[in-house]
């Protein structure tokens, strides 16, 4: 099997996981409880010794290859949405790996839940809702377009406004879907209180 192949392979068992997250994070629109109380449930799967596994060794893979893609094609790379996916691809890599290495340290290292209010606190806690808000943000808006313009790639001989279609629209989901979770996350759709032990791991005043 091709590099390429494992890498749409791996893209599959990754997408999967994602849209499980992000459907986490819409049924967390309607508070934080609800958000923990689905995500208790989708651990069940998803942290089961082999499935977690599994699925950190597809995200290795994925943010190395993908890398390895967006250097090996920077010169022969043409047109808008070549630029769009790899663009896309090399930023949802920074965050896999900043966002994975992140869960991981909270619950190894910190000994904290890696939920809700995990993800949260950032916004919280001044000044870094100014980097959490735009990280989120182009994290979801980048997974839509990344998959959009796959789906582009895959329609050759299709109409024009049909191929264009199916980038436009996922980018289009994908920023409505990413501002509503960013909106969660401050606190702006419903209360949100971060508990101190969250709070701490930012706010270096707090003992």
């Amino acid at each position: 099997m091709t590099p390429r192949k494992l890498h749409a392979l791996s893209a599959m068992v990754i997408t999967a996981f994602a849209c499980l997250h992000i459907a986490n994070h819409l049924v967390g629109l309607g508070g934080a409880s609800a958000h923990i109380a689905f995500m208790e449930t989708a651990r069940l799967v998803y942290r089961a010794r082999a499935v977690e596994w599994v699925l950190l060794a597809c995200i290795g893979f994925q943010i190395v290859s993908g890398l390895v893609f967006v250097i090996r094609g920077w010169k022969q790379r043409h047109g808008g949405i070549a630029w769009l996916q790899a663009a896309s691809g090399a930023y949802l890599s920074f965050f896999l790996a900043v966002h994975v290495g992140a869960v991981l340290s909270g619950r190894a290292a910190l000994g904290l839940d890696t939920n809700f209010y995990f993800a949260a606190a950032g916004f919280h806690v001044a000044p870094f809702q100014f980097f959490f808000a735009p990280y989120y943000f182009l994290a979801v808006l980048a997974l839509f377009t990344h998959l959009g313009c796959a789906a582009y790639w895959q329609s050759e001989g299709r109409p024009r406004l049909a191929r264009a279609l199916m980038v436009a629209v996922p980018c289009a989901a994908g920023a409505v879907i990413s501002l509503l979770i960013v909106l969660s996350l401050a606190g702006a759709l419903f209360r949100v209180d971060i508990p101190a032990s969250y709070k701490a791991t930012y706010d270096q005043s707090t003992p």
